[in-house]
């Protein structure tokens, strides 16, 4: 495997110089990742990265080519370079699963570790986590629009490069995709490859009926035409057809499918059922692509299409837009007591939530739906018969909540530098991740202006973040303000 251990922003090397010159490199330190807002504007994130985590922290440590890299710099100390030459994590990660459904400020990643361990493995856990969160999140919101319907990823050629978009098509299944049409990543991730034809092939060939006869003998198992190259309903799907009835049916051959990927899809899609059926071929599906997203999908159910299956790209592997995820210091340790940190900003959503966290989730014991989150300081004991939620943001609403089953949603992945989780197979990661799903309200889960989800803390965690930002607000208040004229 690559190692992929210098994946650092330079500035936590030069940091850890600092913490290794003043004799802190054995202080532990307390670390959140988190993000502040759902991407898509949705109301929920499907975590992942995990195993990307898991191999990079496995694989953590420096080569003597990347020693002299940093030598050649000029910025550190041979005592540091040494220091770093022999470095390990030897911390502890608690993360949820790959999968899960998360949701903002909450603790995803917490890492107790070194502080200088600590600061050099941020970059890859944020790029890790980061991306892989959005390509599940965009494949379940998408797989979500599809209504039960196979929805097939697309997206290779217009990935964000080679690497990413092997991971694309791999958190993409996660997220509820049935396969992809990325060779490679199929093959390493042990997922199904699908595909049919191109336009170039039909458009190669003597005649759009020879294309799909040709099509038809190499690939008996897989006779799916693309109709749309000329004309679909006056050429293609007449052609279809003609195949079937001349070459697929005399040989017993089943003739799989149309895909349809230009013009009005809810049109065209109707026609070519009425075509298919009237020629007897009610058993043939219809498959619809071209830059679909959750939203054109739903608008295509809507409209009565006759549909299928989907084919989806740009919008799982190269979507616009991002989870961004954070890693913040929030407790140090002092003397074997840990003393909370807090990062304050003029922004109220920027200021975090402080100290060792855990995470915990409640179920309704009678229909299973998550009632809500509560971050709780580490050593707090959550009650089982009774449970008052708090709005961080307005500490008067409040939701009493009862009859629920408590989960603590982090678990163990690495604890003293040694790996503790086993990494589920690929298929126990989707399969995980469609159970979470429907553990939602269906209120959260809607694409357009889905309902907010209760991440509550807990009236300890609740008052000591009031402490810190009261003992702390001095630094926040003594900052200029410039006023612009003609305003407030």
């Amino acid at each position: 495997m690559k190692n992929m251990t210098m994946l650092i922003d330079y500035y936590e090397f030069t940091m850890g110089q600092t913490y290794f010159d003043k004799g802190e490199a054995n202080k532990k330190a307390y670390f959140d990742v988190f993000f502040r807002k759902n991407p898509f504007k949705g109301g929920y994130t499907i975590s992942g990265g995990l195993d990307k985590i898991i191999d990079y922290i496995k694989n953590f440590k420096f080569t003597d080519e990347d020693i002299e890299y940093l030598r050649q710099k000029g910025n550190f100390s041979e005592e540091y370079l040494k220091y770093l030459k022999n470095i390990r994590f030897t911390g502890d990660i608690y993360a949820v699963p790959d999968g899960t459904v998360v949701f903002p400020n909450e603790p995803v990643i917490t890492v107790r570790a070194n502080i200088i361990e600590a600061q050099l493995i941020e970059t890859a856990l944020l790029l890790y986590f980061n991306s892989a969160s959005l390509y599940t999140t965009a494949s379940k919101r998408i797989t979500q629009a599809a209504q039960n319907r196979p929805v097939m990823e697309f997206g290779a050629r217009r990935g964000r490069g080679d690497e990413a978009t092997i991971e694309a098509s791999k958190y993409a299944y996660i997220g509820g995709c049935v396969g992809t049409s990325n060779t490679l990543s199929a093959l390493i991730n042990n997922i199904p490859a699908m595909g049919t034809m191109a336009h170039s092939m039909i458009c190669d060939s003597s005649s759009e009926y020879q294309a799909f006869l040709d099509y038809a003998k190499s690939n008996p198992n897989n006779c799916v035409f693309l109709v749309d190259t000329y004309n679909t309903l006056k050429s293609g799907i007449p052609n279809a057809i003609k195949v079937a009835n001349d070459y697929l049916k005399p040989n017993n051959i089943e003739f799989k499918g149309i895909r349809i990927d230009s013009g009005d899809l809810a049109y065209l899609s109707k026609e070519a059922r009425k075509m298919l059926d009237q020629a007897g071929y009610t058993n043939t599906q219809i498959c619809l692509s071209n830059g679909l997203d959750e939203y054109t999908i739903k608008s295509l159910i809507d409209q009565g299409s006759c549909v299928d299956s989907f084919g989806v790209g740009d919008n799982i592997a190269a979507t616009n837009d991002r989870v961004g995820g954070v890693y913040k210091l929030v407790g140090v340790e002092e003397e074997g007591i840990i003393k909370p940190r807090i990062k304050l900003s003029d922004t109220k959503e920027k200021t975090i939530n402080p100290h060792y966290k855990k995470v915990y989730r409640f179920y309704d014991k009678e229909t299973g739906y998550a009632l809500g989150d509560v971050l709780a300081v580490y050593d707090e004991i959550i009650p089982s018969e009774k449970y008052v939620l708090i709005d961080p943001n307005d500490e008067f609403k409040t939701v009493t909540i009862s009859n629920y089953n408590i989960r603590q949603l982090q678990v163990p992945i690495f604890i003293n530098g040694n790996l503790v989780y086993q990494v589920p197979t690929i298929d126990e990661r989707r399969r995980y991740c469609e159970e979470e799903f429907k553990t939602i309200y269906p209120e959260i889960k809607r694409s357009l202006n889905p309902h907010e989800y209760y991440v509550d803390l807990s009236s300890k965690l609740l008052e000591l973040k009031k402490e810190l930002i009261l003992n702390n607000r001095g630094t926040v208040n003594n900052k200029t303000r410039k006023r612009v004229k003609g305003h407030a």
